[in-house]
Parts: structure tokens; sequence; C-alpha cells
């Protein structure tokens, strides 16, 4: 299947702007459509989980207000649902599980509202454009302006939780594990 034949994971308006996060200082503060990019190195990563050397983003973020509903970008199951409370984490996120070419693929939806997956069970089905989540405040997604972080791995996690910031050297291996999230959201920058 090519990425047109799956359903948009966040229905986007069309002056959508991406984000160069590479940078010092580059937090949004305000409330316009957002893409960050995969595979960037960013300079924004200043708290204590990221040990100062964890600034490549192997997912996409999708910024956008609180509430805006995150979609099934195809039929799947639901893997894992929970909190990552620390700040600079994902707050609730939801893991999907997928079947992309004829090979499992998971997905983690970050920085969620938790009123949005928390009545989800491990194993429900989803179909391909079920509303799955909305995006969360910062007062609850690990501190981040609102966005969606949208991110695949050939491995499945061990829980509610896949570490999507690397080291430069963790990187090189970590991008056959992380595929570029565009594979299923298809050219959106």
């Amino acid at each position: 299947m090519m990425p047109s034949d799956y359903h948009p994971v966040v229905v986007l308006p069309k002056d959508v702007v991406v984000l160069d996060l590479s940078g010092e200082n580059t937090t949004r503060t305000d409330p316009m459509w957002t893409i960050g990019r995969y595979d960037e190195i960013r300079g924004i990563y200043n708290q204590p989980m990221f040990g100062g050397d964890r600034v490549v983003h192997l997912g996409i973020d999708i910024g956008g207000p609180v509430g805006t509903p995150v979609h099934a970008f195809k039929e799947g199951k639901i893997f894992a649902v929970g909190i990552n409370p620390d700040n600079g984490d994902y707050g609730p996120t939801l893991i999907t599980e997928h079947n992309v070419n004829g090979r499992a693929i998971w997905v983690l939806h970050g920085h969620l509202s938790w009123t949005s997956i928390k009545h989800h069970s491990v194993g429900d089905e989803v179909k391909s454009g079920d509303r799955i989540a909305q995006i969360g405040g910062s007062e609850e997604n690990g501190g981040w302006p609102p966005h969606l972080h949208f991110q695949l791995s050939y491995v499945p996690p061990k829980s509610h939780d896949m570490r999507g910031v690397f080291t430069i050297e963790e990187a090189k291996n970590a991008r056959l594990i992380h595929p570029d999230p565009r594979m299923v959201l298809g050219n959106i920058y």
C-alpha cells in the first residue's frame, strides 16, 4: 500500500508550518498547526531524562490545538495504553499494532489527552479512520506545546513507552528499528 491509501492520522489544514527545531530556543507559543521533522537533531531537549546528549528525534510531531482528533491510519489493534508522567516525556500514550506491507509495525501516539484514551483496552480492534485519541494540553503531556508525537517501530515495545530521542551514535541503529513515519503519513513536509 502507498501512504495515499491510508487515512490521515490528523486532518491538517493547508497552512501547516514545518518547524526547524535544531536551535536552542525554538518553542512554539501560538496555536498554529505545525510539523516537527523526523531524524532531526534538536536543541530543545534540556530535561534531565535526555541526559544532555539525546538529541536525534525519530518520530514526527504534528502540532495542533488541544482536543484535535487523532485517527487510526489503518486497521489494527490496541497494543498498550498508559501515562509516561515525567517532565519532557509523552504523558498519556497509546500504542497500536498494524500490518504494513506484510510486516508488523507498532505505532506510538504520544502527548495525548488521558480522557480520550483511558477507555481503550489492550487487544481492542481499530478500523482505518477510527478516532482513537485527542491531542492533550501541556499540563498533562509532559509539559510540551500541544502536539502528537507519531513514531513507528518494527520491534514491539515492552510497555506503553518507546524511546523517541537518541544520541547521534544510537541513531544509526535506531533508524533501522524506527522508520520514517512518512511511510504511512505521506509527504506531510
